[in-house]
């Protein structure tokens, strides 16, 4: 991983987006704050598109896609994407299975919920789970006493065995029945709404994150960015990112920013669009 600085400003100046992931990138011991907040807007102002890539909730998803200065959002780990059409008034949820599909799937969740709470003591269900339309998050120190990582490969073990897909983020365990991941839904996302080919395109694209979960994103993204919280996972990494910031959470978010900002122009809509053809 190397320093920030070192990322060219050539480079830096055909940046067309930033994804970002949420907790522990934007977000600092739990909240969002100015300068988080205050980056992501000045990004979205300079004509980058901006879309938040979470495990977060559809429910938090949909305020997000609502609230925020972004274009978009995908959430639940790739089980879906929403985006707010201002002008129209109207919300675009695009899922990734159809709605029988995920209540199928919520009730064989049904089962690893009962497995893990019984077999992991400690454990518990999100808090935000009531909000949840396609997967199980398990809190091992959000709002618990952190688990130590014996447990926490307990409790992907127990989604594996049930046949789900399981993924570690900072503070959850989200599982899920299906092949999708954060990857393929900001695929899906750039080409139905942007007209975007991502895999022609990835280096006009910078993801930023902190955790074991976005090793996929950081794998694909030649300029990915992990924020220096992500040095507490590195031996947990399947793949680093390419650089690195100096500050932690949302100050490493708002580091990036700038050093994207200090070297671009502002670009229009139409030039985002000239781009990704």
């Amino acid at each position: 991983m190397r320093p920030i600085g070192d990322f060219p400003a050539a480079e830096r100046r055909r940046i067309r987006g930033v994804s970002t992931d949420i907790d522990d990138t934007l977000t600092t011991d739990g909240r969002l704050t100015a300068e988080a907040y205050g980056a992501l807007e000045r990004l979205s102002r300079a004509g980058l598109l901006c879309v938040p890539i979470t495990g977060r909730p559809a429910g938090w998803c949909d305020h997000i896609a609502r609230m925020w200065p972004v274009d978009a959002v995908v959430g639940e780990n790739g089980a879906f994407y929403f985006r707010y059409d201002a002008e129209k008034r109207r919300m675009i949820r695009r899922f990734f299975f159809p709605d029988d599909r995920r209540e199928a799937d919520r009730r064989r969740l049904k089962r690893v919920r009962e497995r893990v709470l019984a077999e992991v003591p400690g454990s518990a269900v999100a808090s935000d789970q009531l909000y949840r339309e396609a997967d199980l998050a398990i809190d091992f120190c959000e709002d618990v006493p952190r688990l130590p990582l014996v447990a926490i490969g307990r409790i992907v073990g127990i989604f594996q065995s049930e046949g789900a897909t399981a993924k570690v983020s900072s503070i959850h365990v989200n599982g899920w029945f299906g092949d999708y991941d954060k990857l393929t839904m900001t695929r899906i996302l750039l080409a139905e709404c942007f007209g975007v080919d991502l895999d022609a395109k990835k280096d006009r694209y910078v993801f930023v994150g902190d955790s074991p979960n976005d090793a996929p994103m950081f794998a694909y993204f030649p300029n990915a960015v992990g924020v220096a919280n992500v040095r507490d996972f590195e031996d947990r990494l399947e793949t680093p990112p390419a650089y690195l910031t100096d500050g932690r959470a949302g100050s490493g978010f708002a580091e990036l920013a700038e050093t994207l900002l200090a070297a671009s122009t502002l670009i229009t809509r139409d030039d985002r669009t000239k781009d990704a053809l």
